[in-house]
């Protein structure tokens, strides 16, 4: 089953499943907002760990 919802002007309609395409677009959102950071998009942090836990910290900030 198709995430994405078909077109409007499309003749024959497919289904799609709501759900799973509400929580696609908060997912999407929600890394669209993180790659806001700079530090983040651009990935100043060599190492995976610092990476991470500034993606945690912008996480925190975000959500609170």
């Amino acid at each position: 089953m198709a995430v994405i919802p078909p077109k409007r002007n499309r003749t024959t309609p497919r289904d799609y499943d709501k759900n799973l395409y509400k929580a696609r677009h908060l997912i999407e959102n929600f890394f669209a907002t993180l790659k806001q950071y700079r530090a983040i998009a651009t990935r100043y942090d060599k190492r995976a760990n610092n990476f991470l836990s500034a993606i945690y910290l912008a996480a925190t900030i975000y959500l609170a």
